[in-house]
């Protein structure tokens, strides 16, 4: 291995360090709550949760380090070379709710594994991407939620970025419901095909890179005003993202099987969210306007 276990682990600490302070620094007024917590079968990690702010309803940015003897059954089903061998596993993974139903809530996530067995080489890869998913689209913001995605993914490769774009919009996609969870952005898992360092380098750019896609769109809305009828269909909508994480999300099942702390991997749930039965929305407003935005589409080309 060219890199450092440890230089991993104290870059995501920094990482949390750095977007927490961009949070805060966007709300005004709101602070995150440091917990930190330990896990019974080794590792623990930080959350840290910011409720009521100015801007942010909720939001939490969790860095966690976890490590065991073996896997649960959902990672070495689908990859049995890693059976028999120890496991770690860490990383940083953020997701935040806005009040203002004009801002999206965004989430975003970084992570390294390793499973090792004497004698043997260690199986190791990176994973991570960010995703938005707005309520009332504005087309600028998420021109320039892609454009910056792609300018971060360009040193790496002239495929990454349409790569990464796919996958993510494969990932988080409703199969119940045929729609995708917003309007996408990067998802990447199994990163090993290039050295560690170069892997390494990936996440970096993306964790940060966050910070550049997100911290504008929250600038240029959080002051516009809004409706009773605007915050309603925010809630409405918040029900699909309750969904996904508990129906589709692989990360909440493997925190879950691995024993990790419930709080932690659940605190991507919003504080408030409905549900509606057989809802449609009328023909021609503007909430059935974000419906044409929930499908895979070349967002840099089309607007």
């Amino acid at each position: 291995m060219s890199v450092n276990k440890e230089d991993i682990k104290q870059y995501l600490l920094s990482l949390q360090d750095k977007i927490c302070e961009a949070l805060e620094t966007a709300d005004g007024t709101g602070k995150f709550v440091e917990d930190k917590w330990q896990r019974e079968g080794g590792g623990g990690g930080v959350t840290r949760v910011m409720t009521d702010g100015a801007v942010f309803e909720s939001g939490g940015v969790n860095f966690s380090h976890v490590f065991g003897t073996q896997l649960p059954a959902s990672a070495t089903q689908a990859r049995p070379e890693l059976a028999g061998r120890s496991f770690e596993a860490m990383g940083v993974s953020l997701v935040q709710h806005p009040k203002n139903p004009l801002i999206p809530t965004s989430h975003a996530n970084v992570r390294f594994f390793i499973a090792e067995k004497e004698g043997e080489d260690p199986v190791w890869w990176f994973g991570g991407g960010f995703d938005l998913t707005p309520y009332y689209p504005v087309d600028a913001d998420i021109k320039h939620w892609h454009q910056t995605a792609k300018d971060l993914c360009a040193p790496f490769g002239e495929s990454i970025y349409d790569e990464h774009k796919k996958w993510c919009d494969d990932y988080f996609y409703l199969k119940h419901r045929g729609e995708t969870r917003g309007v996408g952005g990067l998802f990447f898992d199994d990163l090993n095909q290039w050295p560690m360092q170069q892997c390494f380098d990936y996440i970096k750019a993306v964790g940060e890179g966050y910070i550049d896609a997100y911290i504008p769109i929250v600038e240029s809305n959080k002051t516009r005003p809004f409706t009773d009828t605007q915050r309603d269909f925010q809630l409405y909508r918040r029900g699909r993202y309750v969904e996904f994480n508990l129906v589709w999300d692989r990360g909440t099942l493997f925190g879950l099987q691995t024993g990790g702390r419930t709080e932690s991997i659940l605190m991507s749930m919003p504080p408030l969210a409905r549900w509606a039965y057989d809802y449609h929305p009328e023909e021609g407003s503007e909430e059935a306007r974000l419906y044409d935005y929930l499908k895979p589409t070349d967002w840099l080309a089309t607007l």
